[in-house]
């Protein structure tokens, strides 16, 4: 099998998992979501390490946590995507699944705003519609239910800046993820620690629970350890297509599977959303396209 090949394999794989792992998180549903975040981080703390130790790697560890200010970066996205992760077990454990999916549709656009923002880029005319299109859509479904999508523009928004803090690290993503969930696990520490003080179990209901608990760990690295591999060898424009099954699939599983209300105003606002990602989709083939034909 090609390189290329075996690139959109492992990245098909990836976003399967994660579009899929909805599935896995309403299984503990019955943990608070806190307890399950901090096992989550603890387990992948467990599973990077590893990963480096089997990769020969984990003499590195170290030398990146001498340098205070990329830790201090670091800290600041490791808040990000724990943040990030919270929000998506939340939602997946109150009903609210179809928001998270809508997160992660709206994710690429959010991303071109803060591209703007943070790097000057510059924003094209249909990349422009799309990042419209999107915000009609969030005033649609806020004047529709009531309230604004906060779950949706949340874990939007922290996985937006979580990729702005990384396109600024010269580490690798296995490193970088390591040192991340290593400064949050005295965090997680604590949150098991008090939950043991005022008399709830911090390891689930049983052996089965603990295992669950266990196994999110490597869910949560695998994935990223065949991303990381799928965007060395797959063109980017490719990745950015292939990624919007991730989103997909938890929308599906959210409709389909935990049989969450899908409303009128959802019926309005999501193909927006969809209408939206094919303008950007569009504009950012046809760069790749003329980038790689000068």
């Amino acid at each position: 099998m090609s390189e290329a090949k075996s690139g959109v394999l492992a990245l098909i794989t990836a976003c399967v998992v994660w579009g899929l792992s909805g599935l896995f998180y309403k299984l503990l549903d019955h943990v608070p979501p806190l307890q399950v975040l901090a096992h989550r981080t603890l387990w992948s703390c467990v599973f990077f390490a590893l990963v480096l130790a089997v990769q020969g790697r984990l003499s590195q560890l170290p030398a990146v946590l001498r340098q205070p200010r990329q830790v201090l970066v670091l800290a600041v996205a490791a808040l990000m995507i724990a943040a990030n992760w919270f929000l998506f077990i939340y939602s997946v454990q109150v009903g609210k699944a179809t928001e998270a999916s809508l997160g992660y549709y709206i994710f690429p656009l959010v991303s071109v705003l803060l591209g703007v923002v943070f790097f000057r880029e510059r924003l094209g005319r249909l990349q422009g519609i799309a990042v419209a299109l999107a915000a009609v859509a969030v005033v649609v479904l806020t004047i529709g239910l009531g309230v604004a999508p906060w779950v949706s523009l949340i874990i939007a928004l922290t996985f937006g800046l979580y990729g702005v803090i990384k396109k600024r690290l010269t580490i690798g993503p296995v490193l970088s993820v390591m040192v991340e969930v290593l400064l949050l696990s005295p965090v997680a520490i604590a949150v098991l620690l008090i939950a043991w003080q005022e008399g709830r179990v911090p390891l689930g209901d049983g052996a089965g629970d603990l295992v669950l608990l266990m196994i999110s760990g490597p869910l949560t690295a695998t994935p990223l350890i065949l991303f990381s591999y799928a965007t060395k060898r797959v063109q980017l424009a490719t990745v950015g297509l292939v990624q919007y099954l991730n989103p997909t699939l938890q929308f599906l599983v959210a409709t389909l599977v935990f049989a969450e209300p899908f409303g009128v105003w959802h019926a309005v606002a999501f193909p927006l959303i969809w209408l939206a990602l094919a303008l950007y989709s569009g504009a950012s083939l046809w760069r790749a396209r003329r980038a790689s034909a000068s």
